[in-house]
């Protein structure tokens, strides 16, 4: 069914002047989705928030129909009407098949803000209860690894291309700031692996810190994302925001949903320029779908964050207040987290959250929602032009069944007279060769570092083919090249482990 209206500035939640009511693609998804949205929808009907739905469909049965990104026409236009989407949990093919329809979703969008918030639940037992955890993990949503780009360079070695951006980077710093100060929260944590990829996760880090001299109010600080983990573990109340890449981000906000409960009660906000997707973190449990179990909390807890984005602030407060009731009674829980209490289905725990509306828990203190400003989206595409610009060699991949020595030394003669000079083969990102006395177990991919005579603007391609061509002639294959650019005077690669 589709809605009477159409969304006209989702950032704002403006709803419909005829209706009074926000228009929401709803998607079930697969497993126990259809379970929890409904349960979900019961709740939020009672509580008279004013929403119409707009039931869509993604998933495995999109994925059964051919459909190869799992995400059909119709949803895409419908998502184009509403711009707000309440989504249940989607099957995604492990280790083969077509994309994510989770991920596909979040990046056709632009949905680059991830938004995981993380507070100790009422009577849930946890080896952390009672220590007040109260933070939101923020990740970049995508970029890094999950652009996908992936290439099977030789029959045993594959390649995944980690791509950070500036504007990226500058885009989920923001956010975080934002959220910082719209939660009245005084600190923000950037966590990053910029000790070992200093151009990648290296331009996070430096981008956050250019972007905290815009918020003085708050205090930024730097980690290193597996201390995160560590601290995380040890000590998780000293934070309060984390903002980290997207892979990091995956990893550390469902370890931190398990120090407060598990992924049954994590929500998820995807926030984007036009679009936002709001989901709850968990998966689509196959084994219990239809058997009445599910805990619907996650999938609750994210339509708040709905709520809270759309403007209904007050709806939004009235349905958590009575989650939080229904917890702090302990009549019953979702065998998810009953530990030997009282045990409800998914339909008799809404059923129980809906006889407490009206109702607020004792000794909960509601945090501060202020409206989160969202990032403007940068009109132009290059983000940070660099003034000078110089190529000063290249990395060709080549595929090679023998020695480091007996390559390198064939490249050697190939590179004589082409204006190139071989400077270093590594492989798996360790020099090999010239010798530096390691002991490298080698693979059939080698990264060959020719450097030119004579840095330039470009290289003409005729100079590059010269090279190219003496490797097919003798027989060397090869997969791809990389230019070896130089910024403003700064070399804009790294060097490989042993390499001067």
């Amino acid at each position: 069914m589709k809605c009477t209206q159409t969304a006209t500035n989702p950032n704002v939640g403006d709803a419909d002047a005829r209706t009074g009511k926000h228009c929401v693609t709803l998607i079930p998804g697969d497993g126990i989705g259809p379970e929890v949205t409904e349960a979900v929808r019961r709740v939020l009907s009672a509580a008279n928030a004013p929403i119409e739905w707009e039931i869509a469909e993604a998933g495995r049965n999109v994925f059964e129909a051919g459909v190869a990104s799992g995400v059909p026409r119709e949803t895409i236009d419908s998502i184009n009407r509403t711009r707000a989407v309440l989504k249940g949990p989607l099957e995604t093919p492990v280790g083969h098949g077509g994309k994510s329809a989770n991920v596909t979703l979040r990046k056709m969008f632009e949905a680059f803000g991830n938004i995981r918030p993380v507070r100790q639940l009422p009577q849930i037992r946890t080896p952390y209860s009672g220590r007040k955890i109260d933070f939101v993990v923020i990740r970049e949503n995508v970029e890094d690894l999950y652009a996908g780009i992936e290439h099977g360079q030789t029959p045993d070695v594959a390649q995944c291309l980690k791509l950070i951006s500036t504007k990226g980077c500058d885009k989920i710093s923001r956010l975080a700031f934002n959220l910082a100060r719209s939660e009245g929260r005084r600190s923000v944590h950037v966590a990053t692996k910029a000790n070992i990829m200093k151009k990648t996760e290296g331009m996070m880090k430096r981008v956050f810190e250019q972007v905290a001299r815009d918020y003085p109010d708050i205090k930024p600080k730097h980690v290193l994302i597996d201390n995160c983990a560590h601290q995380l573990v040890v000590h998780p109340e000293q934070f309060e925001v984390i903002v980290t890449t997207n892979m990091n981000g995956d990893i550390i906000s469902d370890l931190a949903s398990g120090l407060v409960g598990g992924l049954g009660l994590a929500p998820s906000a995807n926030i984007g320029h036009e679009v936002a997707i709001f989901e709850p973190v968990h998966g689509s449990a196959p084994d219990i779908a239809g058997m009445d179990r599910a805990n619907p909390t996650a999938m609750l807890l994210s339509a708040v964050l709905m709520l809270r984005f759309l403007g209904e602030g007050a709806v939004a407060d009235e349905v958590e207040a009575a989650l939080l009731v229904t917890l702090s009674d302990g009549c019953g829980f979702t065998l998810d987290v009953a530990d030997g209490r009282p045990v409800l289905g998914t339909r008799a725990f809404a059923d129980t959250i809906i006889r407490n509306l009206g109702r607020r828990p004792e000794g909960w203190v509601p945090r501060a929602h202020a409206s989160l400003a969202i990032p403007a989206q940068a009109e132009r595409v290059v983000f940070a032009p660099a003034a000078k610009q110089e190529v000063v060699g290249i990395d060709l991949f080549t595929a090679f069944d023998g020695s480091a020595a007996t390559l390198g030394r064939k490249l050697e003669q190939l590179a004589g007279g082409s204006g190139f000079r071989l400077k270093m083969i590594s492989n798996r990102g360790t020099q090999v060769y010239p010798d530096r006395g390691n002991r490298t177990d080698c693979v059939d991919h080698w990264r060959c570092r020719f450097v030119l005579d004579q840095a330039a603007p470009t290289v003409p391609f005729e100079k590059i083919s010269l090279l190219v061509n003496r490797f097919e002639a003798a027989g060397i294959g090869w997969m791809h090249i990389e230019k070896l650019n130089r910024y403003d005077g700064e070399d804009a690669f790294t060097k490989a482990q042993g390499e001067d």
